[in-house]
């Protein structure tokens, strides 16, 4: 994430500002500590409490897990581990986390098909769902994931981050990966999508058709095995169970309400309003995208009162609705070659922002050409759509509404990050404002 008073967004305390960033040789690690309140650290039964006031992260852990201590008196700025806006030693540290995180994959494919699941008999099937993981699971920009990391750093205390707590993370971080291709295989084939992340939907591969189906659903299912193997031990563990299952049922009731309001077949544009097209993106999106990340690392460092997880959701809701909000406008107007699909919303008559806000502006007449276009598969009425878009506006009118959303986004994280960690928030926002996949 960015730094956030290099933007001049959110300033350090004074007294941090003499512990600036130092750079060591080609490695240049950054040396830096913050100011957090000791009420958010807990510890484990036995376990030495850390001095409350000033703490700080130890450096990255690599992959295999045999990296030296970070030598005494230098720490990592760890809210730095996900910008992929800054310069010099942020942006070498950014690209270091996500390729760590990146090379822990093959450990995930190994846990969840190696042995055939003790049966030989189901290896056949165990093979298949190599196949699966290693197509569908990487090749997206792994935010999620990598945001789980980069929460639990900053919120963690140093006695609770060890090797093999890292290693938790970076399974939980990818079990977050599996849980979005889960959503995005099935989302696929009701969508009748035809690329995902720059290739052909898993579905629309020769040979698998609906077959997809049960492939969606193992991906589900190993979300909980490799929970279990990895946190099965940890005290956190049931409240990660239990955080999971209820956000895939809020995410089913999100694609449910997009299914029920849209269908493919039946166009009705009295079905698109704001409080509808909200609902839709708070249970299909947001919840998953933004809270769960976050809400894991949370629960892994041992934060679990309902007041700090509620002070979490009032920010990341908002955030996951400005970050559908971008999506809804770059599946029309966003170059291909950058977001790695052909947009398909029109044709597939979603209650997208472009078309709600759209039906605000219209005159009878451009209704009109809206209901007798919208929803189709022909190229030409897609393109009358767009043209309705363009000479109302709607490249204007989502630019006026990023940057207003921007700045409510600060207002909420000023007003509910009051005892976690405001870098967390900012720099997720930083990392998604002016996207352009």
């Amino acid at each position: 994430m960015e730094r956030a008073n290099e933007r001049g967004r959110q300033p350090w305390p004074a007294a941090d500002s003499a512990h600036r960033a130092e750079h060591a040789g080609d490695c240049s690690r950054v040396a830096a500590r913050r100011w957090l309140s000791p009420g958010l650290r807990t510890t484990r039964p036995g376990e030495p409490r850390a001095r409350a006031g000033r703490v700080a992260s130890p450096r990255l852990v690599s992959s295999h897990l045999t990296s030296p201590p970070t030598p005494p008196g230098r720490w990592r700025l760890v809210w730095a581990a996900v910008s992929v806006t800054m310069s010099g030693s942020g942006v070498r540290g950014a690209a270091a986390e996500r390729e760590e995180f990146v090379s822990f994959f093959p450990q995930i494919v190994r846990d969840l098909t190696e042995g055939s699941l003790g049966h030989p008999e189901v290896g056949d099937a165990v093979a298949r769902l190599k196949e699966v993981l290693e197509y569908n699971v990487p090749g997206g920009k792994c935010n999620r994931g990598l945001t789980v990391l980069t929460a639990f750093r900053e919120l963690a205390a140093p006695g609770q981050q060890d090797p093999e707590s890292f290693r938790c993370a970076l399974a939980v971080g990818w079990c977050i990966e599996l849980f979005q291709a889960f959503f995005l295989v099935a989302d696929d084939i009701m969508d009748a999508s035809l690329t995902r992340r720059g290739q052909l939907c898993w579905y629309k591969k020769e040979g698998i058709g609906l077959d997809a189906v049960n492939d969606a659903f193992l991906l589900e299912s190993s979300v909980y095995r490799l929970l279990k193997k990895y946190c099965g031990e940890r005290p956190y563990y049931l409240s990660l169970l239990e955080l999971f299952l209820q956000t895939a049922y809020q995410t089913e009731l999100g694609q449910m309400l997009d299914l029920i309001t849209a269908p493919v077949s039946q166009v009705d544009l009295n079905r698109f309003s704001e409080q509808r097209y909200k609902a839709i993106v708070k249970y299909k999106t947001a919840f998953y995208s933004f809270y769960l990340p976050v809400a894991a690392a949370m629960y892994m460092a041992g934060i679990d009162s309902k007041e700090e997880h509620d002070n979490a959701k009032m920010i990341l809701l908002e955030m996951g609705e400005f970050f559908q909000i971008q999506d809804d406008y770059l599946d029309c107007f966003g170059d291909p070659e950058l977001t790695g699909k052909v947009g398909t919303d029109i044709q597939d008559n979603k209650c997208s922002w472009l078309v709600v806000e759209c039906l605000r502006r219209v005159t009878p007449d451009q209704r009109w050409i809206l209901e007798e276009n919208y929803g189709c598969k022909e190229p030409e009425k897609v393109a009358k759509v767009k043209e309705l878009y363009e000479s109302l506006g709607m490249r204007a009118a989502f630019q006026e509404y990023e940057e207003s959303s921007y700045q409510r986004l600060q207002e909420l994280i000023k007003k509910h990050a009051n005892r976690l960690p405001k870098e967390i928030f900012l720099g997720l926002a930083q990392k998604i404002y002016k996207r352009q996949k």
